[in-house]
C-alpha cells in the first residue's frame, strides 16, 4: 500500500498520543515490568520539536496509519562510532499491518540518517515479537544483542 510519509506535526498529537498507547497496549504482553495504566513511553511535544530527532507518520487520504522516529544518539564510549540513529515508536494500526507501510517509514528514517550522516542504525525489539523481528529482517536490521532481566525478589521465597 502506497502512503505518504511525512514529518509529524503539533496537529498530529492527538492521533499519536493514540498510537503511542496502542504501541504500550501490543507490547505488553511481551513486558510484565510495564507499569499499569495511565503510562506514556515519549515527550510527544518534545519529539516533535527537537532538532535531533526525525518524527514521521505515514498518512492516507488524510488518515494517519502508522509512526516511527530516528533520533540522534551517543553509543558508549568503546564502540567504534562517536553517534548513531536510533529508530523508535514504531507504530502500525493493527489494521494496517502488514501492508508494508512500517517498511516505507523505515525507509524515509533511513534516508534522513544517511543525511545526518549517521551510517550506524539501531532499534530495540521484544525478543518474542516474532512479527516485528521478520519486518525489522526484512529491511535489512540483524539480530545483535538480547537483554536479560532477573526479578530477584526475596518475598517471593517466604
Amino acid at each position: 500500500m502506497k502512503v505518504y510519509i511525512r514529518e509529524a506535526t503539533k496537529a498530529d498529537l492527538p492521533t499519536l498520543k493514540s498510537f503511542e498507547q496502542g504501541l504500550i497496549r501490543d507490547e505488553r504482553p511481551f513486558d510484565p515490568t510495564i507499569r499499569p495504566d495511565p503510562v506514556h513511553y515519549y515527550d510527544l511535544d518534545v519529539l516533535i520539536d527537537d532538532p535531533g530527532t526525525f518524527l514521521v507518520v505515514a498518512e492516507r487520504e488524510g488518515e494517519l496509519l502508522a509512526c516511527g522516529y530516528a533520533t540522534r544518539k551517543t553509543p558508549r564510549h568503546y564502540l567504534d562510532h562517536d553517534v548513531y540513529a536510533y529508530f523508535g515508536f514504531m507504530y502500525t494500526r493493527p489494521e494496517y499491518r502488514g501492508l508494508g507501510i512500517n517498511g516505507q517509514i523505515l525507509q524515509v528514517l533511513r534516508q534522513w540518517a544517511r543525511q545526518e550522516g549517521l551510517s550506524e542504525i539501531r532499534l530495540t525489539v521484544y525478543t518474542d515479537n516474532q512479527p516485528a523481528i521478520r519486518a525489522y529482517k526484512k529491511a535489512g536490521f540483524i539480530p545483535h544483542l538480547i537483554e536479560m532481566r532477573l526479578r530477584d525478589d526475596p518475598s517471593a521465597e517466604e
